[in-house]
Parts: structure tokens; sequence; C-alpha cells
């Protein structure tokens, strides 16, 4: 929401009084003068008027989970397990999920209270590259990374899947690079030229790159610098 718009939200305050507040430079936002009413300010951030708190921060939060396998990315589920089952109960209620990963797989996984933060590192059209180690029921065929390389349609959606880079690290396994986040992917990308993933490992997104240092089922939040890294 614009600082402006915050301003005048209170009561007895009128736009041209809001203006004027900031022209004076009685504005704070996390205890800097701010004059600027067009300022997008999120619910993360403290605006006072002289001493008075007009909005308090919420606290935000960026976690990053090492998933394991049989956990659904989901916020509940009646039948099977879900991975806000393995953060802190204070936690659940705040945190969404950036970036889902199905019930079989595991790894990096990311879960945040802020939704315009994972919007930018979720978002199609942005194409962050998303890093998988995969390992599949046949051998990968020669011709694999080429065609992930022209991308490959999808009927349903009538698209065509952006270039992805594939490096084979054995007979059937591979580490994928993929710019996209659709239904089932990577998975479905592999059905497509006769192969079946059995397993699927996503170690990055982007500049966040899954901690070794954490166990399976582990979280921990993502430092300052990681968080900056997004958009």
């Amino acid at each position: 929401m614009k600082l402006s718009r915050i301003l005048s939200n209170q009561n007895g305050i009128s736009r041209r009084q809001a203006n004027f507040l900031l022209a004076a430079g009685r504005v704070r936002v996390d205890g800097e003068i701010c004059r600027e009413g067009n300022l997008d300010i999120s619910r993360f951030r403290e605006v006072c008027i002289d001493q008075e708190v007009i909005q308090h921060a919420e606290p935000a939060y960026y976690l990053m989970l090492n998933k394991p396998a049989g956990y659904l990315s989901a916020t509940e589920d009646p039948v099977h397990p879900t991975v806000m089952e393995l953060i802190e109960p204070a936690l659940r209620d705040h945190l969404h999920i950036g970036g889902r990963l199905d019930r079989a797989s595991t790894g990096l996984l990311i879960l945040s209270s802020d939704g315009l933060w994972t919007r930018r590192l979720t978002e199609p059209t942005v194409k962050i590259p998303k890093v998988y180690r995969v390992t599949t029921a046949y051998p990968i065929s020669p011709d694999t990374a080429g065609r992930f390389a022209e991308g490959i349609w999808f009927d349903y959606e009538k698209l065509r899947t952006s270039p992805a880079r594939l490096e084979q690290m054995g007979p059937a396994e591979a580490r994928l690079v993929i710019y996209e986040g659709r239904y089932h992917q990577v998975k479905r990308m592999f059905h497509a030229v006769g192969n079946r993933v059995t397993s699927l490992h996503r170690e990055s997104m982007g500049s966040l790159v899954l901690d070794p240092a954490l166990a399976i089922g582990g979280y921990r939040q993502l430092t300052a610098d990681e968080i900056s890294s997004v958009g």
C-alpha cells in the first residue's frame, strides 16, 4: 500500500494533511524519515507519525526446508502428512509455500510469509533457473539433451517448455536445469521422450541453494543475503 494511503487511512487525517506530514519530515518508516508518499510499504515495515506507531511491522519469515519424500507441499491434508508438520507450530499459520514439490520428490522447498517475495521466485515469466537431480527408470537416450534444449511440447497447455539444460551424470541419472515450474514438469518432459522419473531432488532455485548441512526434514531461516538475492 502507498505510504500516503496508509497515513490518510488514519482517523482524522486527510490526504492533504498526510502530504503535509510527509513534507514536514514527521513520518518515519522503520525509524527513518520518509517523504515519499508514493512509496509502496509492505505490512512488514513499521510506520510512525512523530512517536506514534500507526502500522506495526509484522514479522517476516523466509525459510529453507530440506523436504523428505512422503510429504505433501500443502498446508493441510486429511490423508497424507504435509511439510507444515515439519515446521514449528507457532510459525505455520504465517507461511505459504513458494514452488511446490510433489509428494515423492525431495530437496529444496521455500516457505515464507511474504507473498510478493515468493512471487518473484516462482513467477514463470521471470525464468529463474531451477536445478534438479533426476534418476530415471531406463537409460537416458543420447537425444534427450537435444530435445530438452529445443523445448518439449505440452499438448494440454498448448505450449512448448523453455529450453532446458541436461547434464548426464550416469546411464540413468542427470542434472536438469529448467526455467519454469509447471505442473509435474520434469516428469512430463521425461515421459515425452519415453522415460520415467523414479526420483527427483531439487538442488536450487535461482541463487537459493539447498544447504548441505540441513538434515532431511530440517529447516532454517534464510540469510539476509539470500533474501535480497531474490528479485
